[in-house]
């Protein structure tokens, strides 16, 4: 048990000592499962005399979510102890985590199942805490919404969330990512062709990357109208620089040595090209996929607040504002959140099927 470990056991089993004394003033039946979860907590202090193995932990933290999450009708409000039990629960869950990570270490890189385990169960942690947060303070909703009630209305409006989707992600944010993108790879080979290009639009692209997005997307909206079409020119706008800028510098990433042995194959530009610098851009080029893949969504969202109509991700969150269906906003940042996240990682599966030789995908071994 490294030192981490060590404190975060005796915190973890010291506050549950003290959380279930000052559980005792409140009748026994009240929080009776919060209760025994503390006095497990107590319990696993014998892991000092006895070895525990990491699952211990996950199986406690699991028991202070049921815990709390059932004991959160009883109280009115929530006594001092039920947030001593709130801060165990984290610890025995942060401790699990910490333990399972040293455990499962050597495996890691060989199986993406077990490196997505421990990213899973920290979210999970987080959700939990959030909403025992908010109905154990009684957070007013138009604060905070709990997270069951943004899954509530997950649930409840999927037919607008579902259009909305369609109307920002599919027919604005596609069109304009692939636009973008492909128009950036195409003028930076330009570029890299022309010394007076690269010397005069790379600065051009560095300054037209740094504008603010409130300030383009009204003008594509005069200029292209009010459907999908204007989003998706704001998209290409965001994507197309990033690319650009990325692609060059991935051209010029081939060393000089590489590049002599090609000539002496009498290969010509193309056939360079093609076989040698952009396999070796290829990192530089997903690396801008990557980062495309987030401007897009925020690009097109952000647009919608500027005229769209009424349908979209961006629509929907600024009339839920006004109206305060906060759960709904929440709701729509929630598919907006799982999109860009199930987006990036499309991306980055295909750059791992891509550019399997690179040290940087290979996790640095020769």
């Amino acid at each position: 048990m490294s030192q981490l470990q060590f404190f975060l056991a005796l915190i973890a089993g010291g506050l549950s000592a003290i959380a279930l004394a000052l559980s005792l003033i409140t009748p026994f039946e009240q929080g009776l499962l919060l209760k025994a979860f503390l006095a497990l907590g107590v319990v696993s202090l014998l892991r000092f005399v006895v070895p525990m193995g990491p699952w211990v932990d996950g199986v406690l933290a699991v028991l202070g979510a049921t815990a709390l999450l059932t004991s959160l009708e009883v109280f009115a409000p929530a006594p001092p102890y039920f947030w001593l039990a709130l801060t165990v629960t984290w610890l025995f869950a942060w401790l699990f985590v910490e333990r399972l990570s040293h455990t499962l270490a050597p495996r890691l890189s060989d199986n993406a199942g077990l490196g997505l385990l421990i990213p899973v169960m920290f979210g999970a942690a987080l959700l939990v805490v959030w909403e025992v947060v908010t109905r154990g303070a009684n957070v007013p909703p138009v604060l905070l919404p709990a997270p069951s009630m943004i899954g509530a209305q997950l649930v409840n409006s999927a037919p607008i969330l579902w259009a909305d989707f369609v109307q920002t992600f599919i027919k604005s944010v596609l069109p304009g990512y692939a636009i973008g993108c492909l128009s950036g790879l195409a003028v930076a080979i330009l570029v890299d062709r022309s010394p007076f290009l690269k010397a005069g639009l790379l600065p051009i692209g560095n300054f037209m990357s740094a504008l603010p997005i409130i300030g383009i997307a009204p003008i594509m909206v005069m200029w292209f109208g009010f459907d999908w079409q204007s989003k998706a020119a704001v998209v290409v706008a965001m994507t197309f620089f990033p690319m650009l800028v990325n692609t060059v510098a991935g051209l010029n990433a081939s060393s000089a040595i590489e590049r002599d042995l090609m000539r002496t194959y009498a290969a010509n530009y193309w056939q360079t090209l093609m076989k040698l610098r952009l396999p070796a851009a290829g990192p530089f080029i997903f690396n801008a996929l990557k980062i495309n893949s987030t401007l897009a969504l925020i690009g097109a969202i952000v647009a919608e607040f500027f005229g769209t109509p009424v349908v979209g991700m961006g629509f929907r969150i600024s009339t839920g504002v006004g109206r305060l269906a906060i759960d709904l906003v929440w709701a729509e940042i929630a598919v907006a959140a799982i999109a860009g996240s199930a987006f990036y990682g499309v991306i980055a599966l295909i750059e791992r099927g891509v550019t399997f030789w690179h040290p940087s995908v290979r996790g640095g071994r020769a």
